[in-house]
């Protein structure tokens, strides 16, 4: 269903405001111009037992002009959205190039893009979720609360649902102009066990994903129900669970955990500017260098990774990037080997790259765009096993479900990663849970363990809300699909212990 772009949005003097700054900028005879307008919904509601704690709405607005002005961007962003203000950021913007002039050491090259006209898009959705009342969306929220607390087992619920609506307008000099609409949702319940003897507490979430989607995704697209009604066992299993026993395990991941293996070990790690060095403060650069590009063994031969900008529903998929370069698919890690990376026009002309694929983003009108990652999802193999064929096949190990704490080093390479719930895997049979599970390991000898694929049948796109990156800090969502997959001799750490060493 194709949504009609938001009234109000279009209904600002779009097509005058990119004539002012593009007008302004060939008058000043600039290397480079674009200009965006923007307007960002954003409402988040919290629960604590059923009753309403928080409840915010937020309606950003603005524009911003970028240039390239004697081989040195200039950036300036406003709230006035008039024409008269675009014009006049153009000069404010080409003030910051001068002064940052004398302290730049290199000379700004973009990557070609084609002119692609006048296009429109509107993600993949139903139902807007900001034609859904606050009340509405409190009841429901409410009534799925009572459920988890009407189980002896469970102490308190939190719930919480996060939704945007996001409309960009995008001109440049090269003669692009684009207007967009995406929608995204994310709904999460945890149910919390506490023993009054012990002081100790077992919580468990669900693992619905962050989608971009509308309502539907609340009265149809997942299965709520189902999971609600069994997450109270499941917390109720993990509260009398044994401690894991550390060792070496095969592990079967479920998507619903993999996916944040993905973001962390791969997704970060192929975004070229911390490859380059460029970005280095805000969580590290990359040990996947350019030099091991088509050279570097990522994973085993089964591992197939590719990075999109198009996947229906996704978070991070868009018509254009904010540089105006169209959404595009292309391979990261094939056959095991690093044979890509994420790029924006900078990045990509530093490298001697010929073209961008679309991985440039500003989380604000107030924020120049940055390369943000994509989609980045690890492919299912055609015929591929299911789940239970991939347990089946364990004679030792864990199943390992939904996502929990994390860490990783500054150049993506040592990790731990924990989960919601850890199951037993005995003789190819599920054997109940175990607690305090982390599984450690390096990217590659992770990836290079990886000895089975999930079929099409197994996969799911998971994803984030709140990845980080650059200074001042942006926020960008982002998702990440993957099928269920085995690996073998992977350390798996007891999570108690390693805290108390």
């Amino acid at each position: 269903m194709l949504h009609q772009i938001d009234p109000e949005f279009t209904g600002f003097p779009l097509h005058e405001i990119a004539d002012a700054v593009l007008t302004r900028a060939r008058e000043l005879k600039l290397e480079h111009a674009d200009v965006r307008v923007e307007r960002i919904l954003t409402a988040d509601l919290a629960l604590h037992d059923a009753r309403l704690e928080t409840s915010h709405d937020d309606d950003e607005r603005g524009l911003a002009v970028r240039v390239v002005h004697d081989g040195t961007w200039g950036f300036a962003g406003g709230s006035i959205i008039d024409p008269a203000a675009a014009r006049a950021l153009v000069d404010r913007a080409v003030d910051v190039a001068t002064v940052s002039k004398p302290v730049t050491g290199e000379r700004i090259e973009l990557a070609p893009e084609p002119s692609h006209g006048e296009q429109t898009w509107v993600s993949a959705y139903e139902v807007d979720p900001f034609t859904i009342g606050e009340g509405e969306r409190i009841a429901l929220l409410a009534e799925w609360s009572s459920r988890l607390l009407a189980a002896d087992i469970v102490k308190h619920a939190d719930a919480s649902l996060k939704q945007v609506r996001e409309n960009k307008f995008f001109a440049d000099l090269a003669g692009t102009m684009t207007t967009q609409q995406r929608v995204r949702l994310q709904c999460q319940l945890t149910a919390l066990w506490v023993d009054e003897a012990s002081g100790r507490f077992e919580t468990m979430r669900t693992i619905a994903p962050p989608v971009g989607r509308g309502w539907e995704w609340m009265t149809g697209g997942y299965d709520w129900d189902g999971e609600l009604a069994q997450l109270p066992e499941w917390l109720a299993e993990k509260s009398q669970a044994p401690s894991v026993e550390p060792g070496r395990y095969d592990l079967v991941v479920d998507p619903s955990n993999l996916w944040l293996t993905i973001h962390e070990s791969i997704g970060h790690a192929t975004e070229l500017d911390r490859a380059l060095g460029y970005e280095a403060n805000y969580a590290g650069t990359s040990f996947a260098t350019p030099d091991k590009l088509g050279s570097l063994r990522y994973g085993s031969d089964l591992m197939h990774v590719v990075g999109d900008r198009q996947a229906e529903s996704g978070l991070a998929s868009v018509g254009f990037d904010d540089e105006g370069v169209a959404a595009q698919t292309w391979d990261l890690v094939k056959d095991g080997t690093l044979v890509g990376y994420q790029l924006d026009r900078r990045t990509a002309a530093l490298s001697g790259i010929a073209r961008s694929n679309g991985c440039a983003f500003a989380d604000s009108p107030m924020h120049v765009p940055i390369q943000r990652m994509a989609n980045v999802s690890l492919q299912p193999v055609a015929g591929g096993p299911s789940t239970e064929a991939l347990i089946a096949g364990v004679e030792k190990g864990l199943y390992v479900v939904g996502d929990k704490s994390w860490s990783i080093d500054m150049q993506r390479y040592n990790f731990q990663f924990t989960g919601q719930r850890f199951f037993r895997i005995k003789s190819g049979r599920i054997a109940g849970q175990v607690r305090d599970a982390a599984y450690q390991s390096m990217t590659t000898d992770f990836w290079g363990s990886m000895a089975a694929v999930g079929g099409p049948e197994t996969y799911v796109l998971g994803g984030a809300f709140n990845c980080g990156k650059g200074q001042p800090g942006q926020v960008a969502a982002v998702s990440h699909g993957c099928p269920a997959a085995l690996f073998t001799g992977v350390n798996i750490l007891n999570a108690t212990q390693e805290a108390g060493s």
